[in-house]
């Protein structure tokens, strides 16, 4: 439950009160200042409180949008002021000096906003009208504007990401916008809808591993589906302005569970067909490409996320190019974004075959990594930006450094001679070459020791280097690499299914750790790193049990790696993202 207090004479034909009963508030007016204060001091200590001038004129959307955004602390339009509980205490004190100031006076609610003593969140109205009218004839001329614009239209118009891919913005939005305000009407919440997308792309994983046409024709259909519930879910949140951490969670994880649940769903599907076809190295060579991705946007977005001295002649062309309309969605397109790539895959697993739909997919997203990875080390190479400190933490939290590394830099001591990103693609190269070369025996494992010790001298210093954004992402490829290419020369059956299990596990806590960077949380506890021994310790551990173990026994050696793994990973995250303290992370743009 939420309070308003309305300050001020009633307005004849005013709908304020029933539009903020409509959003949830129970309404108490108050003549003067004095009165607004006493009557915020009597609200219960763990409501929000809305502030809000009699006289207001607007849309009740715009209000929504003002006074109900579980995001941001304190935020404004005109006209009206909103404090959830954190910060009713910075209410609170403005409040009391305008009531020193001004007595028993009416209250200026934009007076009372410009006297906080703290951020104040104003969101975009865009065409949504939100007035305090000194007069008749203006409070006519605002009622008038309100008339003119459809509030729902904008509503639903707002739903919509203002940045998403061209197969999403021309063949989902149009219609799923639709489907979110159904759900909105009927009372469902975004993590409803999101919990049935991801069960919707399970379903479809296990059609696809039936590993028959008319299962892999369904499969498809259902993965569309599940993407077409995927985009309602967030707009749902944005029509009804549903965001919470539970939900934040939700988001930022079961989009790559779904696709790598049905990757899995494929590969079974592939060996159990009439073709009785392996792609298990396939499918497994497609979640690390798609996931050291992903590393590189989080990596470059974090390295100049407060850059100062920020630009460049390659951003410079590249804002030219968005100013040409069709060369921004060739450019979304050629990325291969979440919609272009479900799209690809669900029609060519409906009317291929899985090993096809591998093939395209690794060729288009190599195709995609390389233009965007080639793009941001040019700007990253022209541009003369400043890194700061929080950038640098951000780096060495993503580079996932555990104990060995650690131990490493302490006996170094000293400022690493030359760039660190030098030094992760020596150890990474060195490292997949001794494990594609020479595979499992002593030099793998001589190999994976110079590695640790690599990685010590990659992170001894700050990443503050201009191409230092690249170190997480390099070892990504040098561990995922490694447990792929030794799964692949095991020659037994079913270590490829456990080397994609391990992946799995670690690469969601690779994403657990980037959502927390993203939410300003700081990265997972210091004792989750160590305990699943960092991004050297387990490539270490990996070469030495592929050294030491039969095949057999180093396949089971990797699943029980990758229940281990999991079994920590997943409950220290689920404990962090259901805890009162989790950031309500937000993303308005899409995931490649």
């Amino acid at each position: 439950m939420s309070t308003a207090i309305v300050t001020g004479p009633p307005v004849p034909g005013s709908s304020l009160e029933s539009d903020l009963r409509a959003l949830g508030f129970e309404v108490r007016t108050a003549s003067d200042t004095a009165e607004a204060e006493a009557l915020l001091a009597a609200v219960p200590a763990d409501r929000r409180v809305a502030v809000m001038d009699a006289r207001f004129v607007g849309h009740a959307h715009a209000l929504r949008l003002g006074l109900t955004d579980p995001r941001f602390p304190l935020a404004a339009i005109p006209g009206a002021v909103t404090a959830q509980p954190a910060a009713r205490p910075a209410l609170a004190r403005a409040l009391s000096r305008e009531a020193a100031a001004g007595g028993a006076t009416d209250l200026a609610v934009d007076g009372l906003v410009t006297a906080l003593d703290a951020d104040v969140h104003r969101p975009e109205l865009g065409s949504l009208v939100a007035a305090v009218p000194a007069d008749p004839q203006a409070r006519n001329e605002a009622r008038q504007a309100v008339a003119a614009v459809d509030d729902e239209a904008v509503r639903l118009k707002s739903a919509v990401k203002s940045r998403d891919g061209f197969f999403t913005t021309f063949f989902i939005s149009p219609y799923s916008r639709y489907i979110a305000r159904w759900c909105a009407r009927r009372g469902l919440t975004p993590n409803q809808v999101t919990t049935a997308s991801l069960l919707t792309a399970l379903v479809a994983a296990a059609c696809a591993a039936t590993g028959t046409r008319a299962g892999f024709v369904a499969a498809g259909v259902l993965l569309l589906c599940s993407f077409v519930l995927d985009c309602t879910d967030g707009q749902l949140a944005r029509y009804s302005l549903q965001y919470s951490t539970l939900g934040a969670w939700l988001d930022a994880t079961f989009d790559r569970a779904k696709e790598y649940a049905y990757y899995a769903g494929l590969a079974l599907g592939a060996a159990r067909g009439g073709g009785h076809d392996d792609v298990w190295a396939l499918a497994l060579g497609a979640m690390v490409l798609q996931t050291c991705r992903h590393v590189v946007d989080f990596s470059f977005n974090e390295a100049n996320h407060d850059a100062t001295a920020n630009t460049s002649p390659t951003a410079a062309l590249s804002g030219r190019l968005d100013s040409v309309g069709w060369t921004v969605w060739v450019r979304r397109m050629i990325v291969l974004p979440i919609g272009e790539r479900w799209a690809l895959i669900a029609v060519l697993t409906a009317a291929t075959t899985p090993r096809i739909t591998f093939y395209v997919l690794l060729v288009g997203c190599a195709f995609a990594a390389t233009y965007t990875t080639a793009g941001r080390v040019l700007r990253s190479l022209t541009r003369k930006a400043k890194r700061t400190d929080r950038a640098a933490k951000a780096l060495a939290d993503l580079a996932d450094t555990g104990p060995l590394a650690e131990l490493g830099a302490r006996v170094l001591h000293r400022a690493s001679r030359g760039p660190a990103v030098l030094w992760a693609a020596a150890g990474t190269a060195l490292l997949l070459l001794a494990a594609w070369l020479d595979g499992p025996g002593p030099a793998l494992v001589g190999a994976a020791v110079v590695y640790v010790l690599i990685s010590s001298e990659a992170v001894v210093k700050p990443l503050k280097g201009a191409l230092d954004w690249l170190v997480p992402p390099l070892f990504r490829v040098a561990e995922y690499g490694t447990v792929l290419i030794l799964a692949s020369k095991s020659g037994v059956n079913g270590a490829l299914p456990a080397a994609f299990g391990l992946v799995a596990a670690v690469a969601y806590h690779h994403y657990d750790t980037v959502y927390r960077i993203r939410g300003d949380a700081g990265a997972p506890p210091a004792w989750l790193v160590r305990a699943v021994g960092g991004q050297e310790g387990r490539t270490l551990l990996v070469t030495v049990l592929a050294t030491a173990l039969t095949a057999a026994q180093f396949k089971a050696a990797l699943t029980v790696l990758a229940v281990v793994v999991a079994g920590l990973v997943l409950v220290e995250s689920i404990r962090f993202w259901v805890s009162a303290g989790a950031p309500a992370v937000h993303d308005e743009g899409e995931p490649a």
